[in-house]
């Protein structure tokens, strides 16, 4: 029974702010997707502002990190509630090759983190055409 109530209550926790921390962290999906000019991730950070938000590009490697806070405070006839929770979180994943990283821009808007990695002229590839022998 102990088994069974542990593994209710473990669900049912699972994703609080606490719990993130104890399993190692809140840490968002990155997608990443490919276009013919550049690279664009896309993170999805809701309950954050821009002014949360870092994204550095260092020796390959792009990191974005943040912190979440939030503080929830009602109070009606007959009871008072507060709610406190945070969590940081980083990502870093390696640029691939041919990226020009001085040219990196990232924009932010309602809770999304865009970032676009431009390709250089020379690794955007070329199509060869094959002539006959």
């Amino acid at each position: 029974m102990e088994r069974e109530m542990e593994d209710m209550f473990g669900r049912f926790f699972r994703g609080w702010p606490w719990r993130a921390a104890e399993e190692g962290g809140w840490a968002p999906a990155v997608d990443m997707m490919e276009r013919e000019d550049e690279i664009v991730l896309q993170t999805d950070l809701p309950g954050l502002e821009q002014k949360d938000v870092e994204v550095t590009v260092r020796d390959g490697m792009i990191t974005i990190q943040g912190e979440r806070k939030e503080e929830r405070e009602e109070k009606e006839k007959g009871y008072y509630y507060t709610e406190r929770s945070f969590g940081a979180f980083t990502r870093t994943l390696p640029l691939p090759s041919g990226i020009e990283a001085d040219k990196v821009k990232a924009t932010f808007k309602n809770g999304v983190l865009e970032v676009h990695l431009p390709r250089a002229k020379e690794a955007k590839g070329k199509k060869i055409e094959i002539k006959a022998a």
